[in-house]
């Protein structure tokens, strides 16, 4: 009986151990798929939702890996944060952090968006910048779009020996950005950034600009300038060769420009409605009713269209114009003061009856 007894518990737990084996390998199989699985959702599976709007993520320079994964999280767009991170550590990103703007792609799987983080895959953006009149503003603006401040900015554009270089001074500058569409990266400088407008700008200004400049006696700077003042009395791009005629026609007669837009560019109140006699006494090298020829330098940034309309001026004997009586925006045009008066009181005249109907 001692025998039986022994033989029955010795067979017992090699039933046990016969049976864990199967149950073990069954559990392993079960871990790698389910571990399998999950790393291939970790490599391939789409983990970036924008739901059809365009995303951008800007990872400023200097940036710590934790820095630029917060960037990329805080977009809204990641399904999965922690295959994410977990990506990001197995390529290494955490060693390659780049700066830059980058646009997120839907259904990109974290190997995609890791990639193009590490290897500094900048999107490029389109830089524009219109209605600009102070140098202070044009800092303003362009930081809104590249990684520079505006203090950055502003610093050069008031560095004189700097823009000495760039053969500008503190009044022209402005005239060296050419209102245009330029494919730049966020990441791009402040000198960076002005040594591209220097060469956009040398592009601008061919051989075939310059003899037009050249035969009207102006340098490429005074055409901008005069274009400034041209833009600011008109706002009608098929009258602005015909303003650009009149200031010519006043140059070459040596008169006083007598510009308003001047005027309020030199009291610096922008909110002027209608220049007054106050006004006009105002001592300033901007002041086209006190000092004669274009003023040191642009009152904005001239556009395209006002540059090419003072390059082609329409040819005419008119030394005058006012606002036309029919409040189109156009302008009526005299070739002398008795005709300019006879139009300026049909405006004003206009003007008043428009006040009585209000």
């Amino acid at each position: 009986m001692a025998n039986e007894v022994n033989n029955t518990t010795v067979k017992r737990p090699r039933k046990k151990k016969s049976m864990l084996i199967p149950s073990l390998i069954s559990l392993f199989m079960l871990l790698f798929v389910s571990f399998s699985y999950y790393a291939y959702q970790i490599v391939f599976e789409g983990n970036v939702d924008t739901k059809g709007r365009e995303v951008y993520v800007l990872i400023p320079t200097g940036a710590t890996y934790e820095q630029a994964m917060d960037s990329v999280e805080a977009s809204g767009v990641i399904v999965d944060r922690l295959s994410l991170r977990f990506m990001s550590k197995l390529m290494d990103y955490d060693k390659l952090v780049k700066p830059g703007r980058y646009k997120l792609e839907d259904g990109w799987n974290n190997r995609q968006l890791i990639g193009v983080l590490r290897l500094g895959e900048q999107t490029p953006l389109n830089l524009t910048f219109s209605n600009v009149r102070l140098r202070s503003q044009l800092a303003a603006k362009l930081a809104t779009e590249v990684e520079a401040s505006e203090q950055e900015l502003d610093s050069l554009l008031h560095d004189a020996a700097y823009l000495e270089t760039l053969g500008f001074d503190t009044t022209n500058i402005v005239s060296m950005f050419i209102p245009n569409t330029y494919e730049v990266y966020w990441t791009t400088t402040a000198p960076e950034l002005m040594q591209r407008m220097k060469t956009e700008y040398d592009k601008f200004w061919t051989a075939e600009r310059k003899a037009k400049a050249d035969e009207l006696g102006l340098t490429p700077q005074q055409v901008s300038t005069l274009a400034s003042i041209v833009q600011a009395e008109t706002i009608k791009n098929d009258e602005k060769p015909r303003v650009a005629g009149v200031y010519l026609n006043r140059l070459k007669r040596g008169m006083l420009l007598q510009a308003d837009p001047t005027v309020v560019f030199a009291v610096g109140d922008f909110s002027i409605r209608r220049v007054l006699n106050k006004h006009l006494v105002h001592d300033s090298p901007y002041n086209t009713y006190k000092y004669k020829g274009l003023p040191p330098g642009p009152i904005n940034v001239p556009l395209i269209s006002s540059i090419d309309a003072v390059l082609n001026p329409e040819k005419h004997n008119y030394l005058y114009f006012c606002a036309k009586d029919d409040f189109s925006g156009y302008h009526a045009f005299a070739a002398t003061v008795a005709e300019h008066q006879a139009n300026a009181r049909r405006f004003h005249r206009a003007l008043n009856e428009r006040n009585i109907m209000k």
